[in-house]
């Protein structure tokens, strides 16, 4: 009895101090993202579209399907942006899409990334005719143009709603992720500590997941926001062909009724340039982070950041 409440008092102490040493190691690794100028002003930007996205109800003027002002106004103070063919306000507009952006980005991107992650680390550690099989389905799907393959999907499924196009961005954007972390997988696989988990009888599963995972971190982060970057824009870029939910209020769908209201010819170009420019800022910033994310996974960045600072000073 003695003995049993010993080991687990030694198991809580060895728990707590994992916790620090963890939470330590997180705060170490994003100050090496902070560190990088580029980083750091793509966290700054991101970090408005997500308080913009949250807080849209409290920041935008009017609400978002709102529609009874008047027609093709041009900027007043009553609208700073002016208002739609349909009497909408574009500066709430604008505010509200800033949800499904924002909000298609981290959920897309977390699953192309878990599909990605899953797919990648079991195809790079298996061997024999099932790694083939693996291999032969993620090359189809990088063989296949995924934006042909998106818009037949999505017109397929026309008119789903916001998870339909989800769906479509995970089903067609997960195999690149998948191949780059295969590669790192295989890498690993002939290391010692995973050699020696192998000579103590762990399992394939509990060797991928808690021996090799926990060293791609940086990686998965890193194929993350490229997933997520591929996302906004695709989510734009179907919901401006009309293949999505033309009822919501997005981006996409703001530019896609700018265009049936020939928005250029009536003298609105902030219809098209206000969105354009939110999606491309958007998906800038989340490009921005992952050189930070870089710098985490390759020393020599860090290393040639260091150099270039003291030259500078």
């Amino acid at each position: 009895m003695t003995n049993n409440a010993t080991v687990a008092v030694r198991t809580q102490d060895k728990n707590e101090q994992q916790a620090p040493s963890k939470l330590k190691s997180i705060a170490r690794q994003f100050g090496v993202v902070w560190s990088n100028t580029k980083a750091r002003i793509g966290i700054i930007i991101l970090a408005v579209f997500v308080v913009v996205a949250i807080a849209a109800p409290l920041l935008a003027p009017y609400g978002a399907s709102q529609n009874g002002f008047a027609r093709s106004a041009d900027a007043t103070w009553a609208h700073w942006m002016g208002t739609t063919a349909a009497g909408e306000d574009v500066l709430s507009q604008i505010i509200y899409g800033a949800r499904i952006s924002v909000l298609v980005g981290a959920v897309a991107g977390l699953l192309s990334t878990l599909v990605a992650v899953a797919i990648g680390l079991s195809w790079g550690y298996v061997r024999g005719w099932i790694a083939e099989v693996i291999g032969f389905i993620v090359n189809l799907f990088l063989v296949i143009p995924g934006l042909p393959l998106m818009i037949v999907i999505a017109a397929y499924l026309q008119n789903g709603g916001i998870a339909v196009i989800i769906a479509v961005i995970v089903v067609t954007g997960w195999a690149w992720g998948a191949r780059v972390l295969r590669s790192q997988t295989q890498s690993l696989r002939g290391r010692d500590f995973v050699t020696a988990a192998q000579f103590s009888g762990e399992g394939a599963t509990r060797i991928v997941f808690r021996e090799i995972l926990p060293n791609m971190t940086s990686l998965i982060v890193g194929s993350f926001f490229g997933a997520a970057t591929s996302a906004i824009l695709a989510e734009a870029g179907l919901e401006f062909l009309g293949l999505g939910d033309s009822s919501i209020v997005s981006w996409g769908t703001i530019l896609y009724w700018a265009q049936n209201s020939n928005a250029l010819l009536t003298g609105q170009w902030i219809l098209l340039f206000a969105p354009g420019l939110c999606i491309a800022l958007l998906a800038m910033s989340l490009t921005l982070i992952n050189f930070g994310v870089d710098a985490v996974s390759n020393p020599r960045l860090r290393e040639g950041a260091r150099r270039k600072k003291e030259k500078t000073a």
